[in-house]
């Protein structure tokens, strides 16, 4: 689909802008404390890597893979495809995901984390599309809240393809 059309939601000035102040405010939430940064893969690579370089605390970064969609499409079903290197007990975590519309994988990545017994748990999500709601999860921390629109670049993708678009675009037809 590489002669997809797309049009730009938030230009890569944008997206940097507010990357800077989120990690402002993780730094002053933080003050004093180290946190475990974990990132969910694939998509939220990009957003990670530019925020952990905005932190000033000490950080430690590991990662988890989950796999819930089909093209366009969530299964409803969250299946973990790489778990974390090192334990979380007794740490700050923060959980790095790239958007947040159903909720179900938040919601399973948090019951799951939290059973390993972590110091603190906090999610950051680089976009909330708060009307795709299933269940009653929220991150603490978000960059944009969007419409329900498909969207590709800074991390997220379209079967693989655009995650390498500095923008954050609307998928057309």
């Amino acid at each position: 689909m590489s002669s997809s059309k797309y049009e730009v939601m938030y230009t890569a000035d944008q997206i940097a802008a507010r990357v800077a102040e989120l990690g402002a405010q993780i730094n002053a939430d933080y003050a004093g404390q180290s946190v475990v940064v974990v990132g969910v893969l694939k998509g939220s690579f990009i957003f990670m890597a530019d925020l952990v370089r905005h932190l000033t605390i000490p950080v430690r970064i590991d990662f988890m893979g989950t796999k819930s969609y089909t093209g366009t499409t969530t299964s409803g079903q969250v299946q973990i495809t790489k778990d974390l290197d090192r334990p979380i007990e007794g740490e700050h975590v923060l959980l790095v995901e790239d958007i947040v519309d159903t909720g179900l994988t938040l919601n399973y990545l948090k019951r799951n984390l939290e059973q390993r017994r972590p110091l603190s748990l906090k999610t950051i999500a680089f976009l909330d599309k708060w009307q795709q709601r299933r269940v009653d999860v929220k991150a603490e921390y978000a960059g944009f809240r969007i419409e329900n629109k498909f969207v590709i670049g800074y991390g997220l993708d379209y079967e693989q393809q655009f995650r390498n678009l500095g923008d954050l675009c609307v998928l057309g037809e």
